[in-house]
């Protein structure tokens, strides 16, 4: 095997990789801030005409509900927001003198404080039960695409279909412009150690801060210690890329080195 590169079309059989937020979800962002800003305005509104007989701690609970209906989003920023407007929505509409952002009673100046103060708690409480639920989902991707390529290898697949596969799901998983195979040393002076750790000759390279070197990155295929080929990894400018990530790189690279092994024996035997 000479040299193999990633192929733009469809790999068989991994379909799990995240191909990067739809333009859906963008339009869901702006929704969501419609949402934060006239959620607490429209209740407020709706409050209004009880505002003489309900007690203005009621109506701050029943903001409280909207900021938390928002907060589920898992974003701080729609919960802030959210808060921002709840804490306005009660001073100018629920709180005397009416139609004005000046609040005369002390226990009202604390109900809107709290207003805010409950709304970013809610909202990073939300955003961190966001962010470890991502985390499993990624962790469970991951898992698979190492159950795949292992699966690959026991079933007898050829092994430059498993580095094909490897190269495809090494781009996806470390956001790269492109992704190289081959046997012999690339020559570049970055490399992947096992640990996930990037180093350029004696110095270790920040990836998370700075993304991998733009010039590019060895990954040595290993197989039972020894080094048996390399996949060269050209990244996209300054995109981060966290250790783990690099880690589980490394691992697809070991089930390529397996892979590799296996055909050298049985051409070999």
């Amino acid at each position: 095997m000479g040299s193999l590169t990633a192929l733009p079309g469809p790999v068989d059989p991994l379909t799990m990789a995240d191909p990067g937020p739809p333009p859906a979800r963008r339009h869901g962002r702006w929704l969501l801030l419609a949402a934060a800003i006239v959620g607490p305005v429209a209740v407020a509104l709706l409050l209004t005409p009880w505002r003489e007989r309900m007690a203005a701690a009621d109506d701050a609970l029943l903001l409280v509900v909207v900021i938390v209906a928002v907060a589920t989003a898992g974003y701080r920023w729609a919960a802030a927001v959210c808060a921002l407007a709840s804490a306005l929505a009660f001073d100018v509409l629920l709180t005397r003198p009416y139609g004005s952002i000046r609040i005369t009673r002390s226990d009202d100046l604390v109900t809107a404080l709290l207003l805010l103060v409950v709304g970013l708690a809610v909202g990073d409480l939300a955003a961190r039960g966001r962010t470890h639920l991502a985390e499993a989902g990624e962790g469970r991707r991951h898992v698979a695409l190492l159950t795949t390529l292992t699966e690959m290898g026991a079933t007898g697949r050829d092994a430059d279909d498993v580095v094909l596969v490897a190269a495809r799901e090494l781009s996806r998983l470390l956001d790269l412009r492109s992704c190289t195979f081959s046997r012999r040393s690339p020559g570049i002076a970055a490399r992947v150690l096992p640990d996930g750790e990037v180093w350029i000759g004696g110095v270790r390279w920040s990836t998370g801060d700075l993304g991998l070197p733009f010039r590019g990155v060895d990954l040595p295929v290993r197989s039972a210690g020894a080094v048996v080929g390399h996949f060269t990894l050209m990244p996209v400018p300054a995109a981060p890329v966290s250790q783990e990530h690099l880690v589980v790189g490394v691992a697809v690279a070991d089930q390529v080195g397996a892979a590799l092994a296996t055909r050298d024996q049985d051409r070999t035997g």
